[in-house]
């Protein structure tokens, strides 16, 4: 890029010029690739961010340099507007200190100069530590990477070697691995699903929520889930996992039952945990109406109060596919229910009234 060249008007077409491919990964509410015609629209403001998460767009780049295959990774977090579209100041002004670094640096590389204007800047953030294994483990299977080193000793656990009991010994980023190949490890996950104790198990299905689970998974992680459903004091934080790590599955019908299973269990369905779960990974299911009608019902629960009705119900408005379907059972729930009144309470608070 030279001083004639014409500022880049987007992201991908600044770190593009600076002569590095680019992918690109949503950190929100998924690990999930990007498509880069589909981010490019979303950067023209032609395209909602398509799952926001507290009303923001979360983001990965990786950036690969051509002649010396360096990578460089960011993350990043733009806010969003009513539509959840991109707010475009927000963006524009992340360029202009990008752009302000490389005119400020010039004897350093097109590389080094993008990076020192991440310094101090507010568009970054620090994914949690699952997370990053979660996003090293995709990455590393999309461009053909080997595996981390945890990696062997997590397939000898899920195989049973070492013995169940000891999971204390298995590094997380090794169960992530795990979870991005698994349609090369889906006997070795079914087979090893039904022994394992809670901490693995809640691990590997923070892993497969990112995952389309084949059904050859769904099966066993359903049967753990109906174990959690009949025991007459259910462990929630692995209950919720369960939910999470089926949340994404391609066995629509087997998913569909199990989380209307959950949600009309007497106990369960109203625990605030579980319901969080739902709303954060699940939230594609709430598009029919039984299912909406029922997490509804669920969230309207005197155990959850209505600071909790509030703030999921909020997060959830701002996904562009739920609003809808959302308002609509909304405001068909009966009149004297403890739903209407949840959201009566809700449409005061949030000025809608």
């Amino acid at each position: 890029m030279t001083s004639q060249t014409a500022a880049p008007s987007t992201l991908i077409q600044l770190l593009e010029e600076s002569g590095v491919k680019v992918h690109l990964y949503d950190m929100g509410r998924r690990v999930n690739k990007i498509a880069r015609k589909q981010f490019l629209r979303f950067e023209h403001a032609k395209l909602s961010w398509p799952a926001p998460l507290m009303r923001q767009a979360w983001f990965g780049l990786l950036m690969q340099s051509d002649d010396t295959q360096q990578i460089q990774i960011w993350f990043l977090r733009l806010p969003l507007d009513e539509q959840a579209k991109l707010v475009q100041p927000s963006r524009d002004y992340f360029l202009q200190r990008l752009l302000e670094a490389w005119r400020f640096n010039q004897q350093q590389s097109d590389a080094s100069r993008l990076q020192d204007a991440l310094k101090d800047n507010p568009c970054t953030f620090k994914p949690r530590e699952d997370r990053l294994a979660v996003f090293h483990a995709r990455v590393s299977a999309d461009l053909n990477r080997d595996p981390s080193r945890f990696y062997a000793h997590a397939i000898d656990y899920f195989e049973g070697k070492p013995g169940w009991d000891q999971w204390s010994f298995v590094g997380y980023q090794g169960i992530a691995d795990i979870a991005a190949r698994h349609t090369q490890h889906e006997e070795c996950i079914a087979s090893a699903l039904p022994h394992l104790p809670a901490e693995p198990l809640i691990a590997l299905c923070h892993c497969l929520e990112n995952e389309k689970v084949p059904a050859g998974i769904v099966i066993p992680l359903e049967q753990r889930l109906q174990q959690q459903l009949q025991t007459l004091q259910p462990d929630i934080p692995q209950t919720a996992a369960l939910l999470r790590a089926l949340s994404n599955s391609s066995t629509i019908s087997m998913q569909h039952s199990a989380f209307e299973s959950v949600l009309q269990h007497p106990t369960i369905a109203s625990d605030i945990e579980v319901l969080s779960a739902i709303s954060a990974r699940a939230w594609e299911l709430l598009q029919q109406p039984e299912f909406a009608r029922l997490f509804l019902q669920a969230l309207a629960n005197e155990r959850v109060g209505q600071q909790g009705f509030d703030q999921l119900l909020q997060d959830l408005l701002f996904i562009p596919a739920i609003h809808d379907p959302l308002m609509k059972a909304l405001t068909q729930c009966e009149q004297n229910s403890a739903t209407a009144k949840r959201f009566e309470q809700f449409k005061k608070s949030s000025g809608l009234t």
